[in-house]
């Protein structure tokens, strides 16, 4: 069974959850812990670059924020600064395929090697559009992912409504590399009604409880939506 991390706007509300999904621009500013069981931190890669066309704060900002918040609750992953690689994306920094996976390595060599991350693993994420780009991207990352290695599946989230193009991908993925373990950032219904994909990943997260509730009129921001939304998936 895939394990899934909930989604929140709200680090508060993670105490509510057994594994929760949690942007580290939730909690940049934050003066004081928070309970959270089991967790993964996010980079808020999409957020960021769509707003910025990059990253404002360096890699070691990053890292920092990593190793403050490692000893709060159970952070089992904290996710690299990778770069989306959506048309949307691309047009926004004006920059290739290409340029974004070297990118994406780059960052990750740099938070994996260059900083103290208080010891927390370091999600590498895989990026590309088409399979044969993460296949490319595999190949670049090389003995950086080790046996069974936890990595994410980037640039995914805005085909939910393809399940078919999902699943490309990550048998790409696998075809490639069977031993790894994927996660599948902000996946939606559709995706999981795929068992193919379900099959597939080992982890994922979304929002999509969000998005649902403000659409039918209900509190996009509440807990309580979050884990009906959940407790369907």
């Amino acid at each position: 069974a895939v394990q899934f991390f909930t989604g929140l706007h709200h680090p508060a509300d993670a105490v509510n959850f057994e594994c929760a999904f949690i942007s580290v621009n939730t909690i940049r500013s934050r003066k004081s812990a928070f309970p959270v069981n089991n967790w993964i931190m996010d980079s808020g890669a999409f957020t960021t670059i769509h707003k910025h066309g990059g990253y404002p704060h360096g890699p070691e900002e990053y890292a920092a924020q990593i190793k403050r918040w490692k000893g709060n609750g159970n952070m089992l992953a904290a996710v690299s600064q990778d770069w989306m690689c959506e048309k949307v994306m691309l047009e926004r920094t004006g920059l290739t395929v290409a340029e974004h996976q070297r990118l994406t390595v780059e960052r990750y060599d740099e938070l994996d090697l260059a900083w103290d991350c208080g010891g927390a693993y370091i999600m590498p994420v895989l990026q590309g559009y088409s399979p044969a780009e993460y296949v490319s991207h595999i190949r670049q990352y090389g003995d950086r992912l080790g046996p069974n290695a936890w990595v994410g599946v980037g640039s995914v989230c805005k085909r939910n409504g393809d399940p078919k193009a999902i699943e490309d991908v990550l048998l790409a993925i696998k075809a490639e590399r069977p031993d790894l373990r994927l996660h599948g950032f902000g996946l939606k219904r559709t995706a999981f009604k795929s068992k193919l994909v379900v099959s597939l990943l080992h982890t994922a997260d979304s929002m999509a409880w969000s998005y649902s509730a403000r659409k039918q009129g209900r509190d996009a921001n509440s807990w309580r939506e979050a884990k009906r939304w959940t407790h369907e998936v």
